[in-house]
């Protein structure tokens, strides 16, 4: 069995959509942070673009569900957070320039 990497886990959380927007959650700069522990545990820190984010539950259910597809991935805990606050910055400067931002 291989080792989860970082590199796996980033890739994983491509295929989580923010629906209101319609882009992937990194993509967004929704996410933090990422770090993989020596037993394959793995640890999310993101945010959603505001507080009120109807769909931040849905999206961190998603997270979650997409990173336990990950083979050899032992436990996994997505925290939610608002510090530092999301802003436009965040956002793949590729994307950003797609949207015109």
């Amino acid at each position: 069995m291989a080792k989860v990497t970082e590199d796996m886990v980033w890739n994983k959380l491509k295929e989580v959509i923010d629906f209101e927007i319609g882009l992937d959650v990194v993509s967004l700069g929704l996410v933090y942070e990422v770090k993989v522990d020596e037993k394959d545990n793995v640890f999310v820190l993101m945010t959603m673009t505001t507080p009120m984010c109807p769909l931040a539950g849905m999206i961190l259910q998603d997270a979650e569900a997409k990173l336990r597809e990950i083979e050899g991935v032992n436990d996994v805990k997505v925290e939610l957070t608002f510090d530092p606050p999301w802003t436009p910055d965040r956002v793949d400067p590729n994307v950003r320039a797609q949207l015109g931002i």
